[in-house]
């Protein structure tokens, strides 16, 4: 039996949670929030946060783990490799996951290393902000260094809207740091998935389309859909450049989320690479689509044990996450299903009950459930996914 630390216990972490369980692993919990549903599953959980790095560190240390997960969770992504290698675990470099994890750290990165970026700077001051944003063309994202999920992110047209966007995604921000950069005008859809290293090369990678909500946040993804429709091209240079960062940053093992777009010359830029699985169903969609298991990768990667069967397969039929939300705030009523959508859904999970208070999908945080489902052809999945308020629709009572 083998000891393994969950940094994080929410719901979407209990899919590794559960397949430890299955391979009779002893599995301990530590989150900040102490009723999160991971707890209950877990031999061992503690109220300990995971961006805490040494209360971490001193709580594996005296468990004697054997590995550390960071599921879906980029804030716990610098934690877990910190962790692992004061131990002598299995992990990555800290400096390079934090690299990754940090957005003014990695735009910083990019821009080193000749990789396309859009103009980009961080700052602490407004003032210093406002001053920047008239040297750079509009439109702009606003966004904090250090948040996931989408939390904190404007699009702001014009420089009177900065200070409010400045000070929105100071919210979100534990630095209380601020990237401005120029918007990047994409070809197509952005792109979103996973892969996986194994010693050091990309041994696997599913990539799919990122879909948004047109009545709701136009930055915050809705779902993915799969396979991506990105040119060969840009897949081909796409898989080069993750390659040749990887090798950058000495990244030898575990798992990476996609998030990335490309222009009209099909020249493919990072927005950002996770250091860990992705959220929204996404490695779950991908066992869907391509029978590869990314949860039992993670977990097994992280306890040293062999991963070098991983191969790479594409997607065989066309299957796509869906975020469960609301557009605007109220009192949970239920979820409507079109009948012409309800044989397409393959897995279905709300996390919310009636008449919990619900809001406006303006990140992550505020998903009230997720469904996987499965479509007949490409068409289908993509006019679906870009119209999924014609046949999935949130009921509210306002209050």
């Amino acid at each position: 039996m083998k000891k393994v630390l969950f940094l994080g216990a929410s719901q979407h972490q209990i899919p590794p949670i559960l397949y430890a369980k299955s391979k009779g692993h002893h599995v301990i919990t530590c989150d900040y929030l102490s009723d999160n549903p991971g707890h209950k599953l877990a031999d061992e959980s503690y109220n300990v946060s995971t961006t805490d790095l040494k209360k971490v560190y001193q709580l594996a240390k005296k468990l004697k783990v054997d590995g550390v997960v960071a599921y879906a969770s980029d804030p716990a992504s610098p934690t877990q490799a910190y962790v692992s290698e004061k131990l002598g675990l299995v992990g990555n470099p800290y400096e390079s996951v934090l690299t990754l994890a940090r957005k003014d750290l990695f735009r910083d990165f990019l821009t080193n290393h000749d990789f396309l970026v859009p103009k980009s700077q961080s700052f602490y001051s407004f003032e210093e902000a406002k001053e920047w944003l008239r040297e750079i063309s509009l439109p702009v994202i606003v966004k904090p260094v250090d948040s996931s999920g989408s939390k904190g992110v404007t699009k702001i047209v014009d420089e009177l809207e900065l200070k409010e966007a400045f000070d929105f995604a100071l919210n979100f921000s534990r630095e209380k740091k601020i990237v401005v950069e120029e918007f990047f005008v994409r070809d197509g859809y952005q792109v979103a998935g996973d892969g996986f290293v194994v010693d050091g090369q990309l041994a696997f990678r599913c990539w799919a389309n990122e879909h948004f909500d047109k009545l709701c946040n136009p930055l915050v993804p809705i779902g993915e859909s799969f396979p991506s429709v990105m040119p060969d091209y840009t897949q081909s240079q796409a898989h080069s450049e993750t390659q040749r960062l990887l090798q950058l940053l000495e990244m030898k093992n575990g798992a990476l989320n996609f998030d990335y777009h490309y222009n009209e010359q099909g020249d493919f830029s990072f927005l950002e690479l996770g250091p860990r699985n992705g959220g929204n169903l996404i490695p779950e969609v991908i066992k869907h689509a391509t029978g590869v298991d990314l949860i039992k990768y993670t977990v097994d990667s992280a306890l040293g044990e062999d991963c070098s069967g991983l191969s790479m397969l594409e997607p065989d039929g066309f299957y796509s996450s869906y975020m469960i939300h609301s557009i605007q705030n109220g009192q949970f009523r239920g979820v409507s299903v079109s009948e012409s959508i309800k044989h397409k859904i393959i897995q279905s999970q709300i996390y919310c009950q009636k008449g919990d208070k619900v809001s406006r999908f303006d990140g992550s945080n505020h998903t009230l459930g997720a469904m996987i489902l499965k479509y007949d052809n490409e068409a289908e999945m993509l006019h679906m996914m870009d119209n999924m308020e014609e046949f999935i629709r949130v009921e509210v009572e306002r209050v």
